[in-house]
């Protein structure tokens, strides 16, 4: 019973937010991995192009609601995300076309690419800020709770009540189910298969007749849906709040890096290595183990290696670990 008490209690605080948490950093780790294996540069405009794709489906979504439409037990925010992703799509493809188009045709090199991204994401933020302000937003409606604690303990008898939000099942569902969708498209369409090719041989797709300007368009499609689903789905799990979404730059970064620029796959891995890192490392373990430790072993303090503030510490301390000794990540992607 003390272990079922302490599998519950880890479940509630390490594996259920772990996973939901890496979901959405494998999301937005695919844009990036994605961005940096074909059009070759890091975009430091990703967390505030998930802010604004993220801030078109609130607005989105207060529309509905107030048209009186809504999914009943499921989020409103899941009918606006074709919506959000349509408006960040024309986004990010006009500043392609204004902006990165320019330095493409120059064949400038990868840093002005980031010094420009960087120019672009303050553009993002002051347009994302103008809009909506820069206060927290609720805007989950629906059911909140799968499975509530005092149901689970009254059906179970144990001490520890197991709690499933509905935004975490979400989370996982999706993430699942774009996941797929982006890999059957990578490997089944000619679409993919040409983003593929130009990714591992610019030159030589060039000359195998592959178009590079509708690979771009199409990557900066795929791009937006990405970090659009991955964005509502972070806002629906916890709140929004525009430099929420700065900040989870670094997660988003290290995830793709440690995963392997460039390999899709590598992304997903890096998304759940870093969540659980940064979940377990802020994690006060006191109560799991004093369920499993004898009474005289049990720990007097929390247990917990970094606060709760420093989570995105974990972050730039995976980053800089696998940098110095594995640049090309876990799946062997392209080095920084």
């Amino acid at each position: 019973m003390e272990f079922l008490n302490a599998l519950v209690t880890l479940a509630n605080f390490v594996l259920i937010p772990g996973i939901t948490y890496g979901s959405q950093l494998a999301l937005g780790a695919l844009g990036v991995t994605l961005i940096y294996g074909i059009l070759r540069f890091s975009n430091f405009a990703h967390g505030d192009t998930m802010a604004f794709g993220t801030m078109s489906v609130i607005l989105f979504t207060w529309l509905f609601q107030s048209w009186g439409i809504s999914l009943g037990p499921l989020p409103t925010a899941l009918l606006a995300i074709p919506f959000g992703i349509a408006v960040t799509a024309l986004l990010v493809l006009g500043t392609d076309r204004v902006v990165y188009r320019f330095y493409r045709a120059q064949k400038a090199k990868p840093i002005i690419f980031v010094m420009v991204s960087i120019g672009v994401m303050f553009i993002y933020n002051g347009v994302t800020r103008f809009i909506l302000g820069a206060d927290e937003q609720r805007f989950a409606d629906g059911e909140r709770f799968i499975i509530r604690a005092r149901e689970f303990k009254e059906m179970t008898g144990l001490d520890e009540g197991l709690t499933l939000k509905t935004t975490q099942g979400l989370t996982v569902i999706t993430a699942v189910i774009v996941v797929a969708l982006l890999f059957w498209f990578l490997n089944n369409t000619r679409t993919g298969k040409s983003m593929r090719a130009y990714s591992d041989n610019e030159d030589l797709a060039l000359l195998s007749g592959i178009n590079p300007e509708h690979v771009v368009r199409v990557t900066w499609l795929i791009v937006s849906a990405l970090i659009v689903v991955a964005g509502t789905l972070y806002g629906l799990d916890k709140t929004y709040k525009p430099f929420t979404y700065f900040q989870l730059l670094l997660p988003i970064f290290a995830a793709a890096i440690v995963g392997g620029l460039g390999s899709p796959l590598g992304a997903i891995a890096g998304g759940f290595v870093v969540a659980f890192s940064e979940v377990g490392i802020t994690y006060a373990w006191k109560k799991v183990l004093g369920y499993v430790m004898p009474e005289s072993l049990e720990p007097g303090g929390l247990v917990q290696l970094l606060a709760t503030d420093y989570k995105f510490a974990v972050s730039f301390m995976i980053l800089v670990i696998v940098l110095l000794f594995k640049p090309t990540g876990l799946f062997k992607g392209k080095s920084v």
